[in-house]
């Protein structure tokens, strides 16, 4: 549909109210049988006719739909600019896109589906009691029993089955309060409203779910509600066609757990900033720290993200969470090339790593990032024990998995290195580093000779994340390698202009020591090195 207002304001209002409005509309009806839109709004010159209206501004407002999510809002930049003073809804800055038919790229300004239901949960009238806020702690959820949809009742065991699985692996999360399996099974078959069981149990967030099993295929759609307003603030289905029942179940619930995790601490790192107490303590802090590291990985989002942290150790000198979120953030920035001085800030974070270990050696979170440091310092060993460890105290840890599956393959074993990486695709597709995973899997392929597995992957790589330098890099080398010249060196010349200093064989061993490693470096030059020297890139 499209429609045409004499205001640009009036416009943005109207697709705020519809997207608000449409959160509640249906929410007794199953996810997939929703009605879901997308809008986007424009300013410009439209040329109007008795039944239709087309033009320049007409095409931009349809091409900015198509890049919105479902349940949310792209505007333009000219759009931005005239509302920005009179209309406060958090649109965020998505760049320059290039889309079809249009010679100039789009400046875009998303809104999306999780602001619209915070707002619409805000615009809730509040709960009858008021107890819940001051009570229930920030991480706490309860999981309700999973309904049995299938035609056979006797598959209800395989729905309860989950719903224990799903809450084990929700406590093992640091500092999340978790709703006994005992006590959540005594909400079977009522129908109770949410914001009261919030209230009855004293948790912030409630989730449901339903399990559909024909045959080998198995469904599962799964809601995470706000329980002080009924909002649902994230929905999502999961599908499996694993024959074996105690295999499907495990990949179900580790994706769940995995998801959820994140978005309940997104979720709660919306209400802290909502809320806008001038009272918080360090455990706020780091709720808002993660969620500002989650949101996207942007360069100002994660400098956010480090703030909180360090406001968060400097209220709590004895934190495990603010450390590990400093190291963390200090890890990543050397990894992608965003550290001011190396040297100090790989001191720092080896510093806080081995104070968070010694203060707690169960930290998940720690070992993890322990590894990831390891893994750039080319102490691969080290790295691959504590990815193991890390994997131990939190089997759900797609990223992490997908470490040990790179650390693996930097050893020379790109073989046993594959069926981790696959575990980390499966366990989140939707993962931050996906496009990390798609690279290391089409890697592992390429040294294993695999070239057109490894071409397609590791496009898909690109497709995620084309400001990596070292995707395309790989991908000009696999090109390179199957015979593809022209188009190997059209991707090498990407490599180029993201990172100039990789000019040669020589400059990029330099510029990563990781890949250094005799056994890997020997695999590469079977096959990679090859395939890049074919296009022209130098030894030196």
């Amino acid at each position: 549909m499209l429609a045409e207002f004499p205001s640009v304001v009036d416009a943005v209002r109207c697709a705020v109210k519809i997207q608000r409005g449409m959160v509640d509309r249906e929410p007794e009806v199953p996810e997939e049988r929703r009605i879901t839109f997308r809008i986007g709004v424009n300013l410009g010159d439209v040329i109007a006719e008795q039944h239709d209206i087309f033009g320049d501004g007409v095409n931009v407002a349809a091409r900015l739909e198509a890049l919105a999510e479902p349940g949310g809002i792209c505007i333009s930049r000219m759009v931005r600019d005239q509302i920005r003073d009179k209309l406060s809804y958090p649109f965020e800055d998505k760049g320059d896109q290039s889309v079809k038919n249009i010679a100039r790229p789009v400046r875009i300004y998303a809104w999306r589906p999780e602001a619209v239901t915070d707002l619409a949960a805000s615009m809730a009238p509040p709960a009858a009691s008021t107890s819940q806020t001051a009570v229930a702690p920030r991480l706490s959820i309860v999981v309700l029993p999973f309904k049995n949809l299938s035609n056979d009742p006797e598959h209800q065991y395989f729905a309860d089955g989950i719903t224990e699985d799903l809450t084990t692996d929700l406590s093992r999360i640091a500092d999340n309060f978790v709703i006994s399996r005992n006590t959540a099974f005594t909400y079977r078959n009522k129908s109770i409203d949410t914001k009261q069981i919030g209230r009855e149990l004293g948790v912030r967030y409630v989730l449901e779910g339903s399990v559909r099993r024909t045959g080998d295929q198995i469904r599962v759609n799964v809601q995470l509600i706000d329980a002080s307003s009924g909002a649902h603030l994230w929905a999502d289905r999961f599908d499996t066609d694993r024959a074996n029942l105690t295999e499907a179940e495990n990949e179900i619930t580790g994706r769940l757990a995995r998801t959820l995790n994140l978005e309940i601490v997104k979720a709660a790192g919306r209400r802290i900033e909502q809320e806008r107490a001038v009272d918080f303590d360090a455990g706020d802090l780091v709720m808002r720290g993660w969620a500002w590291y989650y949101r996207s990985s942007s360069k100002t989002d994660r400098l956010e993200a480090q703030r909180r942290f360090e406001e968060a150790l400097e209220m709590d000198p004895g934190s495990v969470d603010a450390r590990v979120g400093i190291a963390r953030i200090l890890v990543g920035n050397m990894v992608d090339g965003w550290s001011s001085s190396f040297q100090q800030d790989e001191a720092r974070a080896e510093k806080l790593l081995l104070e968070a270990v010694d203060h707690d050696a169960n930290s998940s979170a720690a070992r993890a990032t322990m590894g990831y440091l390891r893994e750039i310092q080319n102490r691969l060993v080290e790295a691959q024990l504590e990815f193991e460890t890390a994997i131990e105290l939190d089997r759900n840890n797609a990223n992490t998995i997908a470490h040990l599956g790179i650390t693996l393959m930097l050893l020379g074993q790109p073989e046993a290195a594959i069926p981790q990486i696959q575990t980390a695709i499966r366990l989140n597709s939707r993962e931050p580093g996906i496009a990390g995973c798609y690279w290391a899997l089409g890697t592992c392929h390429l040294l294993l000779g695999h070239v057109d597995q490894a071409v397609d992957l590791l496009r898909k790589s690109r497709a995620v994340n084309p400001q990596r330098y070292f995707i395309h890099l790989y991908l000009a080398g696999a090109l390179g390698y199957r015979g593809d010249l022209d188009e190997a060196r059209t991707v090498l010349a990407e490599v180029i202009k993201l990172k100039p200093e990789v000019s040669s064989l020589a400059r990029w061993r330099a510029y990563s020591p990781g890949i250094t490693n005799p056994q890997h470096w020997a695999l590469c030059e079977k096959t990679l090195n090859v395939g890049l020297r074919s296009i022209g890139f130098p030894d030196k």
